[in-house]
């Protein structure tokens, strides 16, 4: 037996998600097929992040345990075969037995794309939310930094989650513009943590608009945090803007669960 692990891309646009569901079309789902055809057997395959409907991933990362006996560059090959146009396994290698991609994960990595233009081209309407601005960048900017540290975070956590805590370390949140066009703004927030709650990532997003709007100050994200009601926090940004950029391990996996906590 050998696990691999597996670092994959992919166009969220089509898709449900990452995890499989009755109706729809998912990562997790085409994935498993595809390895289960090369082991000949169901393959159950674990993701790092269950990224949403409609999301990207630049660096997934996902593991699996195989009996069949094949090398990491023909099982990559095999699969990238098989798979549709808008996944792809990047790259394929063997892992320690007891690998597992989601609990010994150190941090994630996420990239929120935004377009603040009267017009948003046709090759950016599916990886970048359209805000037709104009925004305070500047405050944006400082907002976005009140982030950073350890919180509980459970005003910017959508319904429907299990998890015991809300309570997340994020270790640098940083957001960058750059000129689109005579008129517009091409924005990018990057957000390293080391686990984020459901939707997290899009209502710190959707609320960092609000402050570039006018609608919120910067210093209504401390209390936004100290409030713990998701009432007060922006709205959730769409999908399509976020990417899934980066996964990081540690060495073993005692430290790495020292450090998520629950995820």
């Amino acid at each position: 037996m050998t696990t691999f692990k597996f670092t994959l891309a992919y166009d969220g646009t089509d898709f449900v998600g990452w995890q499989r569901q009755a109706r729809g079309r998912s990562v997790q789902a085409l994935l498993e097929e595809a390895l289960s055809r090369i082991e000949r057997a169901p393959v159950a395959i674990v993701g790092a992040g269950r990224t949403d409907g409609g999301a990207h991933a630049l660096g997934q990362v996902a593991s699996a345990t195989l009996t069949h006996s094949i090398d990491a560059a023909t099982l990559r090959r095999a699969l990238n075969a098989t798979l549709p146009s808008d996944l792809r396994v990047l790259a394929a290698e063997p892992a320690p037995p007891e690998f597992n991609a989601r609990h010994a994960a150190r941090s994630k990595t996420y990239r929120y794309h935004i377009v603040c233009d009267e017009i948003i081209g046709p090759f950016d309407r599916r990886f970048a939310w359209h805000v037709p601005g104009p925004l305070n960048l500047a405050a944006m900017r400082d907002a976005a930094g009140r982030f950073e540290g350890r919180h509980d975070f459970r005003a910017f956590q959508s319904t429907g989650s299990s998890v015991v805590s809300m309570v997340r370390t994020i270790l640098c949140s940083r957001l960058t513009a750059s000129p689109r066009s005579e008129t517009g703004t091409q924005i990018i927030y990057d957000v390293t943590g080391d686990g984020f709650l459901r939707h997290m990532v899009r209502v710190m997003v959707g609320t960092l608009i609000e402050v570039g709007s006018g609608r919120l100050n910067v210093n209504d994200i401390d209390e936004i945090i100290a409030s713990r009601d998701r009432q007060t926090a922006g709205p959730t940004a769409p999908a399509h803007g976020l990417f899934l950029v980066h996964v990081a391990y540690g060495p073993d996996q005692e430290s790495a669960d020292q450090l998520t906590g629950p995820a």
